[in-house]
């Protein structure tokens, strides 16, 4: 047992180290490429190209299952875009609750006709189109229940424009979001076949109107941990992947397409259940077999802002249908690693998503019980494993201290002392609790992918209107104010 022990501690060193040097080299060309962005930003005009007749039209997909509490603030918020020419297609997937009767009643829409519709990709029967002169923008599809992945696919098939732009229903969009994603597709329209938006966490923000006013970090641990866990993802993982253009994931909360290449690969797959990293994955698949060039990329500053799970139940659920997406998308495109045609994809980008996604669970709790057994067998002193722990701690530090200089690079907006502190705390709890939490739900989802259980899981959505309500309530801890904002 103690070579055992002896030997996996070492193996397990070589993996922190090996991870470690390779998420700072991806945080170092995030720094850089942040650089380049905000620089770009500042030479940029975006409300004149907002009101520019040049600007490609888009259409904006919002793919609703039972949404009756944020759709409304959602659709409102779209509808005010800083963009010349959108339309906003939500797809009401068959809900079983009043999310289609609430868009009908708000929205005063009528039924209509299928004009413009063409079969380019396979879904569900459509049982009716939706809309109101009043409001030209905004179509709405009520079809037959066939998840998200087919919901896209109808919305794709009803656009009208060349290119598609996904979001959450439960996601607010600032308002030249859309714009500052276009700009980056202009650059270089040809080859960039896909954009992905910035998520933040909005709970314990303020909003008004489908807008968020004023940015503040949640008051409750979890929200407030999540902001921290996308912070690191979204602004210290995904520019430097987008650099590398081995970015495998635009998030389905938001995202930007050339319609013409989806239509080209197929569209979403039907029954994945990660739909936005499969859609990805294709992409590259089918423009490095063919020797194109191309380029899917990240921007920072194009803000999407979502709610996330208050509870650890739902966020549970979350974690494990993630999970679930990882495999099947891994399992899906397995035949791309190390194929040298399939480039950084099959050399680097895939085989991290296994090592340090999928196996990471194992290495983690395992690594934790190591550490009790090195204990309880006299293996090592009390001042040596603390040594070891305050490394990793101090790691996760590192990551966490640059995530939030890039944001400050990004926003402009300086971080308060109380958050400062606070979301180093919540650093803390990420190693020494929260961490092995989420590795335990990925080893759930792993189960289920083997059971084959696609199940959703249980989100619970709530009013924008009753989470600033809750947040403005007195609180017996500390007040905050400061700046918010899946992962490979």
């Amino acid at each position: 047992m103690r070579t055992f022990l002896l030997d996996y501690g070492i193996l397990a060193t070589y993996m922190i180290i090996v991870s470690s040097l390779l998420y700072f080299a991806i945080l170092v060309i995030s720094h850089q490429k942040m650089l380049s962005v905000v620089k770009s930003s500042m030479n940029s005009r975006f409300r004149e190209l907002a009101g520019s007749e040049f600007v490609p039209p888009v259409s904006i997909l919002v793919p609703a299952y039972n949404e009756e509490l944020t759709i409304v603030e959602s659709v409102r918020s779209l509808m005010t875009l800083e963009f010349p020419t959108y339309e906003v297609v939500v797809i009401n997937d068959g809900s079983a609750d009043r999310t289609l009767q609430v868009l009908l009643e708000t929205f005063e829409l009528k039924p209509g006709r299928l004009s413009g519709f063409r079969k380019l990709l396979n879904s569900k029967e459509i049982r009716g189109v939706y809309h109101n002169p009043t409001y030209p923008k905004l179509v709405v599809i009520d079809k037959a229940n066939g998840g998200k992945a087919d919901a896209l696919n109808a919305g794709i098939n009803l656009s009208k424009y060349p290119l598609v732009a996904t979001i959450d229903a439960d996601s607010l969009l600032e308002k030249d979001a859309l714009i500052r994603l276009v700009k980056v597709y202009m650059e270089n329209p040809e080859q960039h076949i896909a954009v992905g938006g910035n998520v933040r966490i909005a709970n314990g923000s303020t909003i008004e109107d489908g807008r968020v006013l004023s940015v503040r970090l949640s008051n409750k641990w979890l929200p407030a941990i999540q902001y921290v866990e996308y912070m690191k993802a979204f602004l210290g993982g995904r520019i430097g992947w987008s650099a590398m253009n081995g970015l495998l994931i635009v998030s389905g909360a938001f995202g930007l397409f050339r319609k013409d290449v989806l239509v080209e690969v197929g569209g979403y797959e039907e029954d994945c259940p990660g739909e936005d990293m499969n859609i990805v994955i294709k992409l590259h698949k089918y423009m490095l077999e063919r020797h194109l060039p191309y380029k899917i990329v990240f921007c920072p500053d194009a803000v999407c802002w979502t709610q996330a799970p208050d509870t650890l139940r739902v966020l549970g659920s979350q974690r494990r249908r993630w999970i679930r997406g990882s495999l099947w998308n891994v399992s899906r495109f397995r035949s791309m690693l190390f194929i040298p045609k399939f480039k950084i994809i099959g050399w680097l980008a895939l085989p991290y998503t296994i090592v340090y996604e999928l196996l990471s669970p194992y290495v983690r709790l395992s690594g934790l019980a190591a550490l009790v057994g090195y204990v309880l067998l006299d293996m090592t002193q009390l001042p040596v494993l603390l040594i070891f722990l305050l490394v990793n701690l101090l790691i996760g530090m590192v990551f966490t201290c640059g995530s939030m200089l890039i944001e400050e690079f990004a926003f402009r907006r300086p971080i308060s002392t109380n958050d400062l502190i606070r979301i180093i705390g919540l650093s803390v709890i990420m190693a020494v609790g929260y961490d092995q939490i989420n590795a335990y739900w990925k080893l759930l989802g792993q189960w289920d992918y083997v059971r084959r259980n696609n199940s959703w899981g249980n989100m619970v959505r709530r009013r924008w209107q009753d989470e600033a309500a809750e947040q403005a309530a007195p609180a017996p801890a500390q007040k905050t104010a400061g700046a918010n904002a899946r992962v490979v």
